[in-house]
């Protein structure tokens, strides 16, 4: 019989110990997340906040719900995973994406640095507020429609800076990934097409046709 090491049992009390953190404070994830109607169903509230990061940088919501769930799987605190030396002496992590859109630090101080500072990239509503404004700059600086989901997420995954050098040309991973989040946007644009009017006016305050 082997034992395990003190090292080994130190990192595996670590690893419970954030896996409890995160349970405690994490909102849970979608049931069904291949249905868009099904997510917002779950959850009205982000109907709401997609909607108004619509409204406000014109990126459709099946785009910024698809990306939105293929950087994070709708889960609000996950990061890239810690990376180790020799299994004990912990390097960090490969970058310092965060969150239900995976923004990384500086494009989030950029966006805080525009938009306010008191936010969140564990908040969904601000999620989804910096995923349209970091499309509405692809569209601005790149003149990549706001409506193409493909496009615009390799300028979001590569930076504006990347995409324009064509860095993801020679990234078979990261050009799939992108038909993918384009697939997922068609699809979830079908389905808000059938289960839309359900959510416009799902609040005590609001009325037909001022919801729309």
């Amino acid at each position: 019989m082997t034992y395990p090491t003190r090292g080994g049992l130190v990192r595996a009390a670590a690893a419970l110990l954030v896996v409890a953190l995160l349970g405690a404070c994490s909102t849970p994830v979608p049931n069904r997340q291949k249905d868009l109607c099904a997510v917002f169903g779950q959850f009205p509230e982000w109907y709401d906040h997609a909607l108004a990061s619509r409204k406000r940088w014109g990126t459709p919501i099946p785009v910024l719900m698809s990306i939105i769930h293929h950087e994070s799987g709708y889960r609000s605190h996950v990061r890239p995973p810690m990376q180790w030396f020799l299994g004990i002496i912990p390097l960090g992590r490969p970058s310092t994406a965060k969150g239900y859109a995976q923004a990384l630090s500086p494009a989030w101080k950029d966006y805080t640095s525009e938009r306010g500072t008191s936010r969140s990239r564990t908040d969904m509503e601000d999620a989804l507020d910096f995923v349209g404004w970091y499309n509405y700059k692809s569209w601005k600086g790149l003149g990549i429609p706001r409506t193409d989901a493909h496009r615009l997420y390799l300028a979001y995954h590569e930076g504006r800076r990347g995409y324009a050098r064509g860095s993801w040309k020679k990234k078979p991973a990261v050009r799939a990934a992108a038909g993918r989040v384009a697939d997922t946007a068609q699809r979830y644009a079908a389905q808000l097409k059938r289960c839309e009017s359900r959510f416009r006016c799902d609040s005590w305050y609001q009325f037909w046709p001022f919801c729309s």
